[in-house]
């Protein structure tokens, strides 16, 4: 029986070189999913969604988005890690990071793996919002966007998105506001290519089955079957 395979890469994108964690599903080629971490980095929960991806059927790339600070940075889902992600936030160059992002999937596309270089975007948190940016300012096929708190700040760049998107946010996030939230769903409700939908009761990264912080399992199981029928639809891979 043929299985996930994974590995750790190193890709050379404009402004130099990163590490990458490459997940290709049984089959050994698929369309592309760009997969964008929460501060914590490139960790196990990222390694974890990663897998879930490949189980659909996606050849994934999660590329380190600190490299450019703090390389190889990997964190608990606990207090201290939680620190240590926020501290690496403030260091992060955001802009810079979405430019990355861009050049990542430009990276993905370019793998033998993918099939007719045809790649979307995922991101959570940190994530979510540098997914939000990559769907505006670069080319990806689908963008999926777990609650990215720069969002709100960044209405204006939801003109720029074309390609299918998904949000999930949850209606108790206590680090993104609700008027902020509705704010961001009425933005969707007025566009072609967005639909939003708002987990009521789930706070902030409610999709974190590993932290018992933050996880929801109702909201994140929930996310995730409109997630994989948004991607089987808009992205189908098979």
């Amino acid at each position: 029986m043929t299985t996930i395979q994974t590995r750790s890469d190193t890709i050379a994108i404009p402004d130099g070189e990163l590490a990458a964690h490459v997940a290709i599903p049984a089959r050994g080629s698929g369309p592309g999913m760009l997969l964008l971490h929460e501060i914590y980095g490139v960790n196990d929960y990222v390694r974890d969604g990663a897998q879930r991806l490949a189980e659909l059927g996606y050849v994934v790339l999660a590329p380190d988005l600190f490299w450019r600070t703090q390389p190889g940075l990997e964190l608990a889902h606990d207090d201290a890690g939680t620190q240590a992600g926020m501290a690496a936030m403030s260091r992060l160059d955001v802009t810079a990071a979405a430019g990355d992002a861009v050049a990542a999937l430009d990276v993905l596309r370019a793998m033998p793996e993918v099939t007719e270089r045809q790649a979307g975007v995922i991101g959570f948190c940190l994530g979510g919002t540098l997914a939000y940016q990559v769907a505006a300012d670069g080319d990806p096929q689908v963008a999926v966007v777990y609650y990215g708190s720069g969002i709100p700040g960044a209405l204006d760049a939801a003109a720029r998105i074309t390609c299918p998107t998904i949000m999930h946010w949850g209606g108790a996030d206590p680090f993104i506001p609700r008027e902020q939230v509705d704010a961001v769903a009425a933005v969707a409700a007025g566009h072609d290519s967005i639909e939003c939908h708002v987990h009521e009761g789930a706070g902030h990264a409610f999709d974190n089955h590993r932290s018992a912080r933050f996880h929801v399992p109702e909201a994140r199981a929930a996310a995730w079957e409109l997630t994989a029928a948004f991607l089987a639809r808009e992205l189908p891979a098979a």
